[in-house]
């Protein structure tokens, strides 16, 4: 069975209309947000993970998106959490463009496979301007829960 980002993307993880001072900033209230259901073992760790990731090389990969990411074993199975900008942030993006939406991609160290295939995915996602658009303009959890849907959809 293929994991879809439709799946992993919980409701409380999923931030809309944002205003954040700086990427550690954002990135750590979506730690934080993944972290609300209970299923994170380790706050602390899962922050370290992080920011440890981002600032081995930004995970701000253009047309506006920064995907960070990170494997660890505080968590049980691969989670993800959005957040998008009302004011886009410097996020030292490959393009050199501020950053408005933030997806935020956790994998378990023991899953490598899995966690791979979610960032591909995404990743083609975000290269679609369509997508990138519906993600911004999305008023509600639900509404960026069905783009990812729609989006995953369209491809194996």
């Amino acid at each position: 069975m293929d994991i879809k980002i439709s799946d992993i993307l919980a409701g409380h993880a999923v931030l809309l209309n944002q205003e954040a001072k700086d990427k550690t900033d954002i990135l750590v209230r979506l730690v934080d947000a993944l972290a609300a259901n209970g299923l994170v073992a380790d706050v602390a760790e899962l922050r370290r993970v992080i920011l440890e990731r981002e600032k081995l090389m930004s995970t701000g990969i253009g047309n506006g998106v920064a995907l960070p990411h990170g494997k660890t074993n505080v968590v049980k199975t691969s989670m993800a959490a959005l957040a998008t900008l009302k004011t886009p942030l410097d996020f030292d993006s490959l393009d050199d463009k501020p950053v408005s939406i933030v997806l935020l991609l956790v994998g378990t160290e023991s899953n490598v496979g899995v966690h791979l295939r979610l960032l591909s995915r995404v990743s083609r996602m975000v290269g679609n301007e369509g997508f990138r658009t519906a993600i911004l303009n999305a008023a509600s959890v639900d509404d960026v829960v069905a783009v990812f849907a729609s989006h995953e959809e369209d491809r194996p």
